[in-house]
């Protein structure tokens, strides 16, 4: 049986959620790469997808056969992601790690929503307090970034990067979707066959540099291509198995690694209310995925509003 056909039930379910934790850990570094690239921001995200592509070729042929013909939603999931990436390096380049990674995090609040109107998965009380709770970590994060960091632009890459949340969410939303019939290399290759050539065109457009200049910023480049397959790779794997809205509230584990990652390698300072905010929005985060656990077989569903 190939992954594409892999039903949600026929993995644990604390397995899925472990690889989505390990997916945002992972993720949780890319940002500090994309600074050591020596690259213009687009450019970082076409080298990121094109040092990809080669090992998503090897996974997708061993694990589902030949690569065959993108679908429609592997297309879609392309754009948003090339989308995603370049608002989101655009605002490292303004505002810090933390602040960028943290503000282009906030997509739960989106995603859940578009799965509760559209997609018919209605959560919890318990888990709307908890993505409540785990936004509101991400968010005093956000705000609460201390002295040192090497801020060029707050207010320009604070938004940049808030609006990368919703490119970010269609994103999410697009892999649930395709996760349905497809497996998860193969969606990631053919959106990174789709996004590279549109990064790379918009680096040449806004005249970056697009060849890192140092050994170094070649082997950040090729570090986020690794990135790339393991990290965003977990979690496309872990969207096949989990409901699309707590997924996003399990990634927000992201920015606090991303913060973390920035104090310590560019001196970004951790404030006590940007503290304090790693450890509510974690605590959102187990919170979510304790209330958005299965219901006991038989149990009485809540009666409708």
């Amino acid at each position: 049986m190939s992954e594409a056909v892999i039903q949600p039930t026929e993995a644990p379910r604390w397995q899925a959620v472990a690889m989505l934790v390990f997916g945002a850990c992972v993720i949780g570094f890319s940002g500090i790469l994309v600074r050591l690239t020596g690259t213009g921001p687009a450019a970082a995200g076409f080298w990121r997808l094109t040092f990809a592509l080669p090992l998503l070729a090897i996974m997708t042929r061993r694990m589902s056969g030949p690569l065959g013909k993108p679908s429609p939603i592997a297309l879609l999931c392309g754009v948003f992601f090339a989308l995603d990436l370049g608002f989101w390096h655009y605002g490292l380049k303004y505002t810090s790690v933390g602040a960028s990674t943290v503000l282009s995090n906030l997509a739960p609040v989106v995603v859940t929503a578009f799965a509760w109107i559209f997609l018919k998965q209605r959560p919890r009380a318990l888990f709307l307090l908890a993505m409540t709770v785990a936004v509101a970590g991400a968010w005093m994060m956000g705000v609460g970034r201390g002295a040192g960091a090497p801020v060029v632009n707050a207010p320009l890459g604070n938004l940049l990067s808030l609006a990368t949340a919703f490119w970010y969410a269609l994103y999410f939303l697009a892999i649930a979707q395709g996760r349905k019939t497809e497996a998860a290399s193969r969606l990631m290759f053919w959106s990174g066959v789709v996004g590279a050539p549109l990064l790379l065109g918009s680096a040449l457009l806004l005249g970056e540099q697009v060849l890192p200049s140092t050994l170094a910023g070649l082997a950040a480049c090729a570090g986020l291509g690794l990135v790339h397959v393991t990290g965003q790779g977990s979690i496309a794997w872990a969207m096949g198995r989990l409901p699309t809205s707590l997924a996003s509230v399990v990634v927000l584990v992201q920015p606090v690694v991303a913060s973390y990652a920035g104090f310590a390698l560019f001196g970004e300072a951790l404030g006590p209310l940007q503290t304090a905010g790693a450890a509510v929005a974690l605590g959102g985060v187990v919170l979510a995925q304790w209330a958005a656990r299965p219901r006991p077989q038989g149990a009485l569903s809540p009666a409708a509003p």
